[in-house]
C-alpha cells in the first residue's frame, strides 16, 4: 500500500482546468520530486493533499483511506505538514516561538494547569523548548531563536518555515519550493540537510521544486506536470531523458 495515493485528480477554477487526471502513488520513505514549468499545477496539487483546495474529481488517499473532504487541520493530524511557496510565518514572533507553535498539538495541557503554572505544566513547557532549540539547532538557527523571524535572510526564513514543519512531527513533509531565494552552495547544502532529516525522522518527503540539479540529484523518483496533466514519472535519469520533458521543462530536445 503506497502512503499517499492521488488517483485520477482533477481541479478546475471556472474556465481554468489547474489539474487534469493526475495519477501518482508516494511510498514510505521515498524522496519524491514534482517538477514542471510556472502554472504547471504543482502548487495547486499540493493545495489538494494539504486540504486547502478541494478537488474537482478524483481522490487522494493516506495509507488506503480517502482523506478527500477533510479540513486541512485534520491532515495535519493525520501526519501530512507542509511548507508554503509564499512564506507564512509568524514574523512578530521570535524563531523559537514559531516553532514552538508547531509543536503546541503535542503539548497541550488543561487550561487549569497553565493558569497556575504547575509544576506539570512547567516541566512539559522546558521539554517543549528543548525539543524546538533542538530543532532549531538542526537548520542551523540556534543562535537565532530569540530573533523576530522577521529578521531574517531569506534563506534562513526558509529554514525556519521547514522546522516549524516538522516540529509537528509528520509522517509526510510536502515542501514548495524550499531552495527559491537560495544560492548555489546553499541549495546544496539544503539538498543534504533534506535527505538527513529524512533519515533522521524517518520521513517521507514529497518536494516542489524549479531547480532541476538539484531534484535531479536530490529525489528517488519525480513525476513532471505540464499544463495540468503528468507528462513523466520514473528515476531522475528516466525524467532527464524523456523526450516530452526536454520539451516542455528544458525547452529543447534531447
Amino acid at each position: 500500500m503506497s502512503l499517499l495515493q492521488v488517483e485520477n485528480v482533477g481541479v478546475r477554477f471556472g474556465g481554468l482546468q489547474a489539474l487534469q487526471a493526475v495519477d501518482l502513488a508516494v511510498q514510505e520513505g521515498e524522496i519524491f520530486g514534482l517538477l514542471g514549468p510556472n502554472g504547471a499545477g504543482k502548487t495547486t496539487l499540493f493545495n489538494v493533499v494539504s486540504g486547502l483546495t478541494a478537488a474537482s474529481s478524483g481522490s487522494v488517499r493516506w495509507r488506503g483511506a480517502a482523506i478527500d473532504g477533510l479540513s486541512s487541520h485534520r491532515i495535519a493530524r493525520l501526519g501530512i505538514a507542509r511548507t508554503f511557496q509564499n512564506l507564512r510565518l509568524f514574523n512578530s514572533l521570535s524563531c523559537l516561538d514559531n516553532v514552538l507553535v508547531g509543536l503546541h498539538q503535542h503539548g497541550r495541557q488543561p487550561p487549569l494547569a497553565a493558569l497556575l503554572q504547575t509544576p506539570t505544566f512547567r516541566r512539559r513547557e522546558s521539554q517543549l523548548r528543548q525539543q524546538a532549540l533542538e530543532l532549531l539547532s538542526l537548520f542551523g538557527l540556534d543562535t537565532a531563536a530569540h530573533q523576530n523571524a522577521a529578521n531574517l535572510s531569506y534563506g534562513d526564513r526558509r529554514r525556519l518555515e521547514m522546522a516549524r514543519a516538522l516540529a509537528s512531527r509528520p509522517q509526510l513533509l510536502l515542501l514548495d519550493e524550499p531552495a527559491a531565494g537560495m544560492n548555489p552552495s546553499e541549495k546544496d547544502d539544503l539538498k543534504n540537510l533534506i535527505r538527513r532529516v529524512r533519515d533522521e525522522f524517518a520521513l517521507t518527503v514529497l518536494i516542489i521544486e524549479h531547480h532541476v540539479p538539484l531534484m535531479l540529484g536530490l529525489c528517488d523518483r519525480l513525476a513532471v506536470l505540464n499544463f495540468g496533466q503528468r507528462i513523466a514519472l520514473g528515476s531522475p535519469d528516466q525524467v532527464r531523458h524523456d523526450p516530452a520533458v526536454i520539451e516542455a521543462y528544458l525547452g529543447g530536445t534531447p
